[in-house]
């Protein structure tokens, strides 16, 4: 036996219930026993899935997918551009395929996986829809690119919401609680809060009509999704994947990647400790991380690695899929045991710069020269590491990827709707559901005390009307005492990311599974 050979046996020879990744790679040499595995023991460990464009990342996602689900594991993934799809469909059996099967030694049979297909504007997929309460500050203010300033501002609105028993469940009831607020009447009321001018008001509006005009209001309101509805299997035992299709939101980074962090709280929220558990319970890829990242506060991105730390708890793995490992902060990269770098590109000092830095993220190995193997993997292989049945890290080794069993093409138009009309989840979230909330309550409660020449409704201050800035409001507010009560107490639920939840709108549905 040879060295690499006696690595790859201490690596991956033992016998344990797993996801076969492929075929170790010795230069040019294929060793198609053992295989390099993932075990499901250690699947909620978290991981990385990293590479440069075309490198076969997408394809990547699929095998990950097709064999939790095939093990029982419920699975979410947001779609970024249609590829994923396919998992819907059998695969083609065609020459690549083969060939690519016989080099793994690995027995290629077609077939797909039980999908739900959602999305946020219910045009790919049954619509998905979270209350404006329940988003909480810090997540909608990150949909809306405030800054901390404009963030304290909206957290303090929020507060006051809570406190008065006032439901923000879409963007009309907080567009008509910022009216109310900035009125006469609300200005009194908001005062022993910190108050708050009429620029940031305006500011607030301003951000809410830019993304409503980008179609994304839509996505607040009711029926709030219910993310146990994430957790299901077939009545075969196989995990039911739910697969959050994004190519008509694509130009709205931050909407998707505060959506799914949204989903990844409430989770949280929802799942009792489950400790160490045979298989997770659900494994979540986190697609295009980078989105969630960029020009993110650091109280935001402390807040993801907290919940990213303790999530794992509660049985749900999560996976981040990106260009390279630079892409995640530190405090995050370190949390995932499983890595899985397709090829990386060194056109560019930058390039060479993130080359390596993704060298510095790996185990050492002997059997590698990880700079050059990064730069000359084929399309559909990658670099491998992950954490073994005891929670250790495996050897590095190259590995050349199984092919999907599932389609590896978007599905067609036709096929696609035809599956989102089967949906066990259409009768549940197809239609919108408007129900009393704060736009109702607050538009009685000014018709009942505005003089008569006002009854038609509240309006917003004259732009020019003089008021203090949006800094000096802030500072107002943070600076009171009860202002700092609000900056650490009203960020709601789950380390400051959820707001609080109004009672669910309940639905019955059918299963088709």
């Amino acid at each position: 036996m040879t060295a690499f050979s006696e690595m790859l046996a201490q690596g991956f020879g033992s016998d344990y219930p797993g996801l076969t990744l492929g075929a170790a790679l010795e230069g040019p040499q294929i060793h198609q026993e053992p295989r390099v595995r993932l075990p499901l023991a250690t699947a909620n460990r978290h991981g990385l899935v990293a590479g440069a464009t075309g490198t076969g990342k997408t394809k990547t996602l699929q095998l990950l997918t097709e064999q939790l689900s095939a093990h029982g594991v419920p699975v979410f993934v947001g779609d970024m551009k249609g590829d994923l799809s396919g998992l819907a469909m059998p695969g083609d059996p065609t020459e690549k395929v083969s060939a690519r099967a016989n080099d793994i030694g690995w027995e290629w049979k077609p077939e797909g996986v039980p999908v739900e297909f959602v999305s946020l504007t219910g045009a790919l997929g049954v619509q998905l829809r979270a209350t404006v309460s329940s988003f909480g500050p810090l997540l909608l203010g990150k949909v809306l690119s405030l800054n901390d300033t404009q963030t304290s501002v909206l957290t303090m609105v929020f507060k006051y919401a809570d406190d008065s028993h006032l439901p923000l469940l879409d963007f009309q009831d907080l567009r008509t609680l910022l009216q109310f607020l900035s009125s006469d009447e609300g200005k009194g009321v908001l005062s022993q809060y910190g108050g708050m001018s009429s620029a940031s008001v305006g500011v607030l509006l301003r951000k809410m009509v830019e993304l409503e005009a980008q179609g994304a209001g839509k996505f607040f309101g009711e029926p709030e999704f219910d993310v146990n509805d994430l957790l299901r299997v077939t009545s075969e035992g196989r995990g039911i994947v739910t697969c959050l299709e994004l190519s008509d939101v694509d130009d709205k980074p931050m909407l998707f990647s505060t959506f799914m962090m949204w989903l990844l709280a409430e989770l949280y929220q929802n799942l009792p400790e489950a400790g160490d558990l045979a298989k997770p319970k659900l494994v979540f890829f986190f697609d295009e991380a980078h989105l969630l990242f960029d020009d993110a506060p650091k109280a935001f991105l402390d807040q993801i690695e907290q919940v990213v730390r303790l999530i794992r708890s509660k049985g749900v793995g999560v996976y981040f899929v990106t260009h390279t490992p630079k892409d995640v902060p530190n405090g995050i990269l370190a949390q995932l045991g499983n890595r899985i770098q397709h090829a990386l590109r060194a056109h560019t000092p930058d390039d060479d710069k993130a080359l390596k830095a993704t060298v510095r993220t790996f185990p050492k190995t002997k059997f590698y020269d990880l700079e050059e193997t990064l730069t000359t993997l084929g399309i559909g292989e990658a670099v491998i590491t992950v954490l073994d049945p005891k929670g250790v890290p495996t050897p590095v080794v190259a590995t050349r990827l199984i092919p999907p069993a599932s389609r590896m093409a978007p599905l067609t138009s036709e096929e696609l709707q035809a599956d989102i009309r089967a949906s066990d989840l259409l009768a549940e979230y197809g239609q919108s559901i408007d129900r009393e909330s704060a736009k109702e309550i607050l538009a009685d409660r000014m018709a009942r005390t505005a003089p008569a020449s006002e009854q038609d409704g509240p309006s917003l201050p004259p732009s020019g009307r003089k008021g203090r800035t949006v800094a000096d409001a802030a500072s107002d507010a943070v600076s009171s005492p009860l202002g700092r009560t609000v900056v650490r107490e009203v960020v709601r639920g789950l380390f400051g990311l959820l707001g609080v939840k109004p009672p669910r709108a309940s639905r019955s549905r059918r299963s088709r599974w």
